[in-house]
């Protein structure tokens, strides 16, 4: 019995090479083949079942798939022709590669679909990224200074007190002398 038919087994024979065939026999377009003669034949093998591949054809991560098993690593719902996005070999939908793999805002802990500024030593959301006293919008070509691990924008620094100004640029000064490599004298003795 093969899919429902009988044969005798003198019948069951490869279309190709004549070998008598066994479960493992692989139909394409109307006939029967054995494993060596199927794979000869070119047919591509999906990455998932296994099986042949008489249809639609994704290539994708090295591989090719039957359109229905190229899935979403998290929540294995098919692409379907939809955007994929790829780590570590494997596929993932747009929204569990950013859920496992993309950036948080630091202001509103959410994870960052589209544009990422980064400022600070922090990923911040486009419309996140504003002063922290006045709330005006901020990009990176706009001048601020860091105050609390915060951005502030200049009109509002401008209207600090003097005496925290001079001890944020005192802090600025030590923490750029640290970061710099120190000078070593070589022909000291």
């Amino acid at each position: 019995m093969f899919r429902n038919d009988a044969y005798h087994p003198d019948h069951f024979n490869c279309s190709h090479c004549g070998k008598e065939l066994t479960a493992e026999a692989r139909e394409l377009k109307g006939e029967l083949y054995c494993l060596p003669c199927h794979d000869k034949m070119g047919v591509p093998i999906c990455g998932a079942c296994r099986r042949p591949i008489e249809g639609r054809v994704v290539n994708a991560l090295g591989k090719r798939w039957h359109v229905e098993h190229f899935v979403c690593a998290k929540c294995e719902k098919p692409f379907l022709g939809h955007r994929h996005y790829e780590k570590k070999g494997l596929a993932y939908c747009e929204t569990h590669y950013n859920q496992l793999f993309g950036d948080v805002c630091y202001n509103c802990s959410h994870v960052i679909e589209g544009d990422v500024v980064s400022a600070l030593n922090k990923a911040w959301c486009v419309n996140c990224f504003s002063c922290s006293t006045c709330n005006s919008k901020l990009t990176l070509k706009n001048k601020f200074v860091e105050f609390d691990m915060k951005p502030v924008c200049k009109r509002c620094y401008e209207r600090f007190p003097l005496e925290l100004k001079k001890r944020l640029k005192k802090l600025s000064d030590l923490t750029s002398r640290k970061a710099q490599p120190k000078s070593v004298d070589v022909n000291a003795a």
